[in-house]
Parts: C-alpha cells; structure tokens; sequence
C-alpha cells in the first residue's frame, strides 16, 4: 500500500436539481439530477498514512480542524478502510479552491477529491461509478463530481445502485459565470434546509414529480445540443426548487436583496439577446449558463452592473484526477 496519495476534484452546478434525501443515512436522494461539472473550482486533497498518530488529523486551508470536524471526516474515511481492512489513522490535507459553505459547492469537490485519494491510497482502485457511491455518502452532490461535463446521478434504489454516470463531456460552446453575491458562510446548511422542506412543505411534492420530467427534457436537449431549451429548463428547475422552501414552517430563503438584482439583470441581458440562463444552488450566488465564445461580454455587462462583487468565468471541468505532488504542511 502507498503511504500517500494526492488527488484534484472540481466543484459542479446541478441544472437539474438535487434537493432531499430518503434515506438520510445512506444519502439517497429524493429525485435524480443532472449537473455540469465546473473547471474554475477545485479542490487538491493529500491523504497520509500516520502511523505515529492515534487518531486521524484534518487540516483544511492550512488551519487544523476542530476534533467535530475531524471526526466527521473520520467516518468518511472508514468506510475506505473498512473495504480494504486497515485501521491506521489518516491525516488529510486539503485544500477548497472554493468559498467554502457559500453555495458555491464546496462539499462537492471536497469529498470527491478526498474520496478519489482515499481510493488510489488503499488500493481499492474502484472505477468511477462504483467510486461515486462512496462519495456520495460525504456529500450528495460529491456524486457528480467523479465524472466531467454533463453527469446524471441516479437516484437509485439502495446505497450499491445510486450513482454517477457521464451524459456528455460538453465540449461544445457551454461555459457558466458566477456572480459571488455573498461568500460568507450560510446561516442554514444544505441539509438543515433539503431536511426542513422535505419534511414541512406542501410544494415538495408537486417538485419531486417534475423533476423526472424535466431531467429527461434536458438530457434530450444536450443530446440535441439544443442550448436554449438546456437553458430554459435550468432555469425552471432552480426556480422550483427555491420555490419549495418558502413553502416550508417557517419558511426561508437564500437570497439576499442583490441575487433577485442579479437575477433580473441575467434577463435583462437576454432580452438583448445574448443567450444566458441563471440558476442557483443553496445559497445566495447566482450561476450563468451560457454559450463560452459569449462569456467575456456577458461577464463585462455583469460586472459593470455589480463593480463590488467578483464574476468568475468557467469552462467546463473534467472529472476527478490523482496528482503526483503531494500537499505539506
């Protein structure tokens, strides 16, 4: 076995979205989801055997994290170690290219590059199907970020069938820009939120329902690669699920004031007749899908508009990939 392993992931932007569990201890999603692998977001995740070490060791921007953290990044690992029947404890040393907790998915590259490291560490070498089902159990949206470009997770029955499968590497005219309204931490979770709408909201439902509908409308529309109809239906799907939060006892949002300024300006820009599309996931920062040969103009108009806030242009992603220069501290 190696006695270190170093591995990149990037962050993803659901079009179709992914937003509930039914089985909240085997992250198994709700509905199935449809995602665009991002190339500007990353995260670079050293895994060491620690021998000398009683426990595991996390240390995450250069800061070592509290035991709370760590411990949930304990549980991650084990189920690595149990598969390949080790018990050493780990140090992981990783670093979020990424505003971390902001919405910006930051959990997503996290634990795909840690789950991928973990992988090549112990020698389990799972493809990356079987490797989306482990991650997953990090964080759902981990799922995605095995493959690049267009990925469906299925939703799947039990924790062996609910994973990632590529759609498309995308390698047509697709980029995305995001407006950072707000990188701060969130005042409730992703999961505090999937939880307190799944459980409260009479719209949910109604949601879950349309959202097998518009995942196969817009895995036509990529196998078409008909840009508009992609752009509609994220839109729509974003829109929807949002809309299912202010449904919930008490309800809530993660807008703030200068998202709904964003958002109106995204269509404002349409009107003019530039092709772009907005979507958001938890949180108050606005995503852009447009065509890439548009993006530079698109992103002037926008940060011309909002002159205090950083707009970041992305190409599309490639999945996770394992790295021959290992992290320190």
């Amino acid at each position: 076995m190696k006695n270190s392993a170093t591995a990149k992931a990037h962050t993803n932007i659901a079009l179709i979205k992914y937003w509930g569990k039914k089985d909240e201890r085997l992250f198994l999603p709700m509905n199935s989801s449809l995602s665009l692998t991002l190339d500007a977001f990353y995260t670079t995740t050293t895994v060491s055997l620690a021998d000398q070490r009683e426990t595991d060791s996390f240390i995450l921007n250069n800061q070592q994290q509290t035991p709370a953290e760590t411990v949930k990044i304990s549980k991650f690992l084990d189920l690595f170690r149990r598969e390949a029947d080790i018990k050493t404890p780990i140090q992981v040393i990783s670093e979020n290219h990424v505003p971390t907790a902001a919405g910006l998915a930051s959990s997503a590259s996290a634990f795909a590059a840690l789950g991928a490291a973990m992988n090549s560490l112990t020698g389990l070498d799972m493809p990356p199907s079987q490797l989306s089902t482990y991650v997953r159990q990090g964080s759902g949206s981990a799922t995605r970020s095995v493959f690049g470009g267009f990925v469906e997770w299925q939703m799947g029955t039990n924790s062996l069938d609910s994973l990632a499968v590529p759609v498309d590497d995308a390698s047509w005219d697709i980029g995305m820009i995001t407006v950072a309204v707000n990188t701060h931490k969130k005042a409730i979770s992703s999961r505090q939120g999937m939880k307190l709408t799944v459980d409260t909201s009479p719209f949910y439902p109604a949601w879950v329902e349309s959202a097998g509908t518009d995942l196969s409308n817009i895995k036509e529309a990529i196998h078409k690669q008909d840009f508009q109809l992609l752009g509609e239906i994220t839109e729509s799907s974003g829109m929807k699920m949002h809309g299912t939060m202010l449904g919930a006892q008490p309800p809530f949002t993660y807008w703030e004031p200068l998202t709904v300024q964003v958002l109106t300006k995204v269509q404002e820009i349409r009107r003019q007749g530039w092709s772009c599309y907005f979507t958001m996931d938890a949180g108050p920062n606005v995503k852009i899908l447009c065509r890439y040969s548009e993006t530079l103009k698109i992103q002037a108009m926008l940060q011309t508009a909002f002159p205090d806030n950083p707009v970041i242009i992305s190409k599309v992603g490639s999945g996770v990939e394992l790295l021959s220069d290992s992290l320190t501290i």
